[in-house]
């Protein structure tokens, strides 16, 4: 296996925290297998409010708040510090509800406050991400098979052809604002920073704080664990190549309808 240097955002989350389980379990597998020196991949991740004890080799934990873009340029900042390169960014941050608000059902629901923070956090957060991540990617070692990888965790409810049910505005329209503004990168991409797959991942419904209080109509086959997500989509992700960038697909690889 080709070594990596991987940055989860959201490395707190359930998905993100079971995408680092995975990458370090990797990391062990391949010291284990390989009579090479295998110390020089390192896996970033990124807490909000306190970092976690969790610690491991080759794992570096960064301060950022995704809403705000001075600390996501700094949080980049810092691992600029540390490495010279970056081979894939996977950001697993979103916002389904607070303690506040619940998706909406009604249209009389709908708040002008956590409308705006579901777009800030679900849609405006990646763009930023990739802005000041771009140059990290572009001294990543790549090729057209082999490509650097802007992944972010979006959703199938997202998908404006697909949605029967309506309801859920905030969530709704913010995914599929994401997949606009990541459909927009990988064009801009194509052109400015070759052999980059830009890819929206729709993950399933996951066990996790954020589908929690949606789980009660899931059929028990259906409601994946964070650690089998994540190890499709980062079997998806082996798979991908530059011809790839973006696609909006799911935990299985299959394209979703925009």
């Amino acid at each position: 296996m080709k070594q990596k240097n991987y940055l989860v955002i959201g490395g707190t989350g359930g998905i993100g925290q079971a995408m680092v389980q995975a990458l370090l379990q990797r990391q062990h597998l391949a010291n284990e297998q390989s009579d090479t020196d295998t110390a020089h991949t390192k896996i970033y991740t990124t807490y909000h409010k306190s970092q976690p004890d969790f610690a491991a080799d080759h794992l570096y934990w960064i301060s950022m708040d995704v809403s705000d873009e001075d600390s996501i340029e700094q949080a980049i900042a810092d691992i600029k510090q540390q490495t010279t390169h970056i081979d894939w960014v996977i950001n697993c941050v979103g916002l389904l509800h607070t303690p506040h608000n619940q998706p909406e059902k009604a249209l009389r629901q709908l708040e002008t406050g956590f409308f705006l923070q579901s777009m800030q956090i679900n849609a405006l957060a990646s763009l930023l991400i990739a802005k000041h991540i771009k140059p990290l990617l572009a001294k990543s070692e790549r090729s057209a098979d082999n490509p650097a990888i802007f992944a972010t965790i979006s959703a199938r409810v997202g998908s404006i052809s697909d949605n029967r049910l309506g309801g859920w505005y905030s969530y709704r329209m913010s995914k599929a604002a994401l997949n606009m503004g990541m459909k927009n990168l990988s064009i801009e991409w194509r052109r400015s920073l070759k052999d980059v797959c830009v890819v929206v991942m729709q993950p399933g419904t996951v066990d996790t704080q954020l589908s929690s209080p949606f789980q009660s109509n899931v059929a028990d086959e259906k409601l994946f664990t964070p650690a089998y997500s994540a190890a499709r989509l980062l079997a998806v992700l082996d798979s991908m190549s530059t011809a790839q960038s973006g696609g909006f697909v799911d935990w299985a690889g299959e394209s979703i309808p925009w």
